[in-house]
């Protein structure tokens, strides 16, 4: 055992959470140790290479996690420096100011967070300003109240992607452009390091232009000499003191070798999946059950969002290259039919058939995949995943994860994507709607876990939640949690800029706690 190393703060993982949060206290002047599982991800040309992306999955991790059923599967997630920022398609959305409260579904209740969006509205302004968000406010009918514009104005919509945008606007929608994090400027696309490619959604980016928790988390916050990261870093378990009240020491596998680093303050960023599995694996004598779980709350109410793609043909040609920059939430919180929430509907970035071949029977021609690819209109719906206290992460005797989770809702979802298609056809009389599968599934299987959240949520009562309304463990007193783990319900939108605006919200707690 190599002797502890002592930090004023320990942050175990550097994605959308981790990440913001060095960004934030790295100016502080205080010893910050970045423990990340992973390396930086290489830059190679299978960046953008759809079969090595989509097909061989070649920046997913590699081991098994385990279904409900028992049955292995391998997780639509990696290690790297910025986690899954590294591959998310920069769309930053806000909640609404109603998923901050009650909300009724036919399904069901989605539960009230402990803070307000108006607590949380300063922190969207600046997790927007920190990763360049390109956007216009006013266009969306559900926008919350928001009290300055985007930073950058939105990309322009291609030709194709504009009159379809023309036609939703002419048969009465409210269609509005994705806010985007990326590096683009329209006007000037010389100095742009984004060139607007069509492998940006699900693929890193060869040349750093997509705005991610690497690029403008992690790089930034190194510069500063207080800061120091160490990769290939897998945390194995936090040790506690003899009352259970503190951290006392964090333990990880650090090249092969096993070591201790101790901090005044521990933050775990390791994603909602693993960070409830870091806790459950953490059990003492004085948590028996994981640490800061006497509740019973660490790797309950797992939500991920209902999440699938359609893929609308057409005979005519789409040329387009990025098309991911359009979205409507006319259907957010229902409709005249179905007075419930629904959900959110945006485009994806541009199939190709390597995309299209990972889903497709082995004996497809690659002539017919190209033939849709090129006819195609790409879509991703969300709805909101109802949380459930069944549906949860376990950590059985041998460490292995098990993901227990079931769609007990989906009529919400079922409706969107059938109301969308009757929008589809109205709009483009000559095309039809065929759902996807792989990635895009009509309904992501227990293996898309790109939207992961909620196995740790924060509350008042220490009885039903496992975090304070500042994510410090009730139990725990220098235990934080800054990823999607916090969330007690998903809203029906991306969830990368709530967690970054939370991972601010709490770094400006824990400056004022270190200088207390």
């Amino acid at each position: 055992m190599i002797p502890a190393d002592t930090y004023d703060v320990i942050i175990i993982g550097t994605g959308a959470g981790g990440g913001t949060l060095a960004r934030r206290l790295a100016p502080s002047g205080r010893r910050i140790l970045i423990l990340e599982r992973g390396g930086f991800l290489p830059r190679e040309k299978e960046n953008w290479d759809s079969t090595a992306v989509f097909q061989d999955m070649r920046y997913h991790t590699s081991e098994s996690w385990y279904d409900g059923d028992g049955k292995a599967f391998r997780a639509h997630t990696g290690y790297f420096v910025g986690g899954n920022t590294k591959v998310y398609g920069g769309a930053m959305f806000r909640l609404r100011e109603r998923d901050f409260e009650t909300v009724r579904h036919k399904g069901g209740l989605s539960p009230e967070w402990p803070v307000k969006y108006r607590d949380f509205e300063p922190y969207y302004r600046q997790a927007e300003a920190l990763y360049e968000v390109h956007g216009r406010r006013g266009v969306d009918p559900t926008e919350p109240a928001m009290s300055a514009d985007y930073p950058f104005p939105p990309l322009a919509h291609e030709p194709r992607i504009q009159e379809l945008h023309d036609r939703l606007k002419a048969t009465g929608h409210q269609p509005f452009s994705i806010p985007l994090a990326l590096k683009r400027d329209d006007g000037d696309p010389l100095r742009s390091p984004c060139i607007r490619c069509n492998t940006c959604d699900g693929f890193p980016c060869l040349v750093d232009a997509k705005a991610d928790a690497d690029v403008n988390g992690i790089r930034p916050a190194l510069r500063h000499a207080n800061v120091t990261l160490t990769l290939n870093a897998t945390v194995t378990r936090l040790l506690t003191g003899s009352s259970g009240r503190t951290v006392s020491a964090v333990e990880a596998v650090v090249d092969g070798e096993l070591r201790r680093f101790r901090g005044d303050i521990v933050v775990v960023a390791a994603g909602a999946i693993n960070s409830a599995v870091l806790l459950l694996r953490s059990a003492s004598d004085a948590h028996p059950d994981g640490l800061a779980n006497s509740s019973g709350q660490v790797g309950r109410n797992y939500m991920r969002h209902l999440n699938g793609a359609m893929l609308g043909l057409s005979r005519r040609r789409n040329p387009a290259v990025f098309q991911k920059t359009l979205a409507m939430n006319d259907y957010y919180w229902g409709d005249d039919d179905f007075p419930f929430p629904m959900g959110h509907i945006q485009l994806l970035g541009k199939t190709d058939r390597g995309i299209l071949g990972a889903d497709a029977p082995f004996f497809a021609p690659a002539a017919v995949l190209d033939l849709m690819a090129k006819h195609s209109i790409d879509w991703w719906l969300t709805a909101e995943d109802l949380p459930h206290p069944d549906n949860r992460v376990v950590v059985d005797r041998d460490g292995a994860i098990h993901l227990r989770q079931r769609d007990r809702y989906h009529e919400h979802f079922d409706r969107l994507v059938d109301r969308w298609k009757r929008v589809l056809r109205a709009v483009d009389a000559s095309g039809r709607s065929h759902p996807l599968s792989l990635y895009l599934f009509t309904k992501i299987p227990t293996m898309g876990v790109a939207h992961q959240n909620g196995t740790c949520r924060f509350g008042e009562d220490p009885r039903t939640s496992v975090l304070n309304a500042f994510c410090r463990a009730h139990e725990v007193d220098n235990l934080y949690l800054v990823d999607g783990s916090f969330f007690p319900s998903s809203g029906a939108v991306n969830p990368s800029l709530t967690i970054a605006a939370n991972a601010l919200r709490v770094g400006d707690h824990l400056l004022e706690r270190l200088d207390g």
